[in-house]
């Protein structure tokens, strides 16, 4: 039993790595998208609140140190290939009850990865989601932040709610 009990275990991060493929193919199918079908920062207008805008960001969050001379690319894929491989091991760690907590982590990753690979393959980020309102202008986004927004939400509200209940076998089954 406690074998059958181990194998089960061990399939179980499987689930939050292929919810993590899912986020990142679909952050590079709709970039791509974006890449193709929109012109740079031409908004294309969906509703009165939200536009399709092709931007290139070099920085991180809000364009942060997105005028840096370059070396943000590197700083920024390192620390984003440093964080997913903390959360691939924390979801081959995290006790099979906590679900929420994996799929908040498994978004992050998700996204990290999304974005990363941008930053190695084009030196920048591509985003395209602009929402809006009155003359207020959320800083454009893609599909790799919102997952990482989401999951890191998902996070604080995990800790402050979550069951904490330790993984001593009573949830192995579950």
């Amino acid at each position: 039993m406690p074998e059958e009990a181990s194998l089960r275990r061990r399939g179980w991060p499987w689930l939050w790595y292929l919810l993590s493929l899912f986020v990142l193919l679909l952050d590079q199918g709709s970039k791509a998208a974006a890449s193709d079908y929109l012109r740079y920062a031409v908004p294309k207008p969906v509703f009165s609140w939200f536009n399709l805008t092709l931007h290139h960001n070099e920085g991180a969050a809000f364009s942060f140190l997105s005028t840096a001379g370059g070396w943000q690319r590197w700083m920024f894929a390192f620390l984003a290939l440093a964080v997913s491989a903390v959360l691939v091991v924390w979801l081959k760690q995290l006790p099979r009850q906590q679900r929420y907590l994996a799929l908040a982590l498994a978004l992050v990753l998700g996204g990290a990865l999304g974005n990363l690979t941008d930053r190695l393959r084009l030196g920048y980020v591509v985003d395209f989601v602009s929402v809006h309102y009155g003359g207020w202008y959320f800083p454009t986004f893609n599909v790799a932040d919102a997952a990482i927004s989401v999951g890191a939400a998902l996070i604080v509200f995990d800790s402050l709610f979550g069951d904490r209940k330790s993984d001593d076998g009573a949830g192995a089954n579950e």
